[in-house]
């Protein structure tokens, strides 16, 4: 998939894309709204906070995408190890094709190759052709499943969910999002964001909700849908590149194990080459609104130790028992950084 053109198709001009454009003005008009976390407003469009523009893609993309049998779809929320899998599948993908001193990795930011459905392929009313992409496609998307065309859902292609423990993914969803904010707002306070994020109102939340549309999905169709935890690639990655490649169809090989192959692979994505190659040192915007070098902050499991007051724990994890008791879904979180 590296350095494949994407092509675009956009007439603004046509009658048809005017009356889709006044549909979805009329529709915005008629959803609940709230300032979002960057000053934007946000809308809870069938249940999901979305910003106008990733509605506006995640309808065209339901309506226009058709997905192959071969496809790979990657899902996380927000800062929950979205760049670092990208990175992942990709080199576990194209493992064969290039030697790892040459791999796109060193030179592309991963969200230049694996693109977004909402904020590359689908936004701004384009409309891609996706024919030439070398199989297996790579796509991803922070897109709850109900929002997902059922072409999607209906094939045999896979979907792999990456979620990160609510407690690291509010700290480093507020860092980030901070880095975004116009300075005459100021920067949103650790308690408003917290608030927020209790209310389900972020992007593509409530954080539960679109946690439990991948996890049920996973329970009733592993072979369909992959749950991976943030915290569990950090405690094992061998073992769960192993799992990955297997689920993507594309398990490693006695020879390859027993050359390091997992090990280079391991290193390459790891967030300390990531971050310091010169593509995610740069002001470059692989994703709209964020600079490549705003993508790695930490990369811990944990930081949260350093930033949550106790009553905010405490209510954080009621949330969770309230809203994910009973699905077998549950969380680690460690008292202390780690690694």
């Amino acid at each position: 998939m590296a350095n494949t053109q994407i092509n675009q198709s956009l007439d603004d001009d046509s009658p048809m894309e005017k009356i889709e454009n006044e549909s979805q003005g009329l529709l915005l008009s008629s959803l609940p709204i709230e300032k979002g976390w960057t000053g934007l407003p946000l809308y809870q469009y069938q249940g999901f906070w979305c910003h106008a523009k990733g509605i506006q893609a995640a309808i065209s993309f339901r309506k226009h995408f058709h997905a192959l049998d071969s496809d790979i779809i990657l899902v996380t929320t927000p800062k929950s190890g979205t760049t670092w899998l990208k990175a992942l599948t990709f080199a576990i993908l194209n493992r064969r094709r290039y030697i790892f001193s040459q791999n796109p990795l060193l030179t592309d930011n991963p969200h230049d190759l694996v693109p977004f459905f909402e904020f590359k392929l689908y936004t701004d009313n384009q409309l891609p052709n996706l024919a030439d992409l070398p199989s297996p496609r790579l796509f991803a998307t922070h897109i709850p499943y109900p929002w997902l065309p059922d072409s999607i859902k209906n094939s045999n292609c896979k979907i792999v969910h990456l979620c990160r423990n609510p407690r690291d993914t509010f700290v480093s969803y507020w860092h980030f999002t901070n880095k975004a904010r116009p300075e005459f707002l100021g920067p949103l306070s650790l308690e408003k964001g917290f608030e927020m994020f209790s209310k389900g109102i972020t992007g593509f939340g409530p954080f539960w909700d679109h946690a439990l549309g991948y996890w049920n999905e996973n329970l009733e169709r592993p072979q369909k849908v992959l749950f991976l935890k943030y915290e569990e690639l950090k405690e094992d990655i061998t073992y769960q590149l192993k799992r990955l490649a297997k689920f993507m169809g594309c398990p490693f090989s006695i020879e390859e194990e027993r050359d390091g192959v997992i090990d280079e692979i391991s290193r390459l994505c790891s967030f300390d080459c990531l971050r310091n190659l010169d593509v995610n040192k740069s002001s470059a915007k692989s994703i709209s609104y964020f600079e490549n070098q705003t993508l790695f902050r930490k990369g811990e499991v944990g930081d949260w130790v350093n930033y949550l007051t106790t009553p905010m724990v405490e209510r954080l994890d009621q949330l969770m028992e309230e809203k994910l008791g009973g699905s077998g879904l549950t969380f680690e979180v460690y008292p202390q950084l780690r690694k």
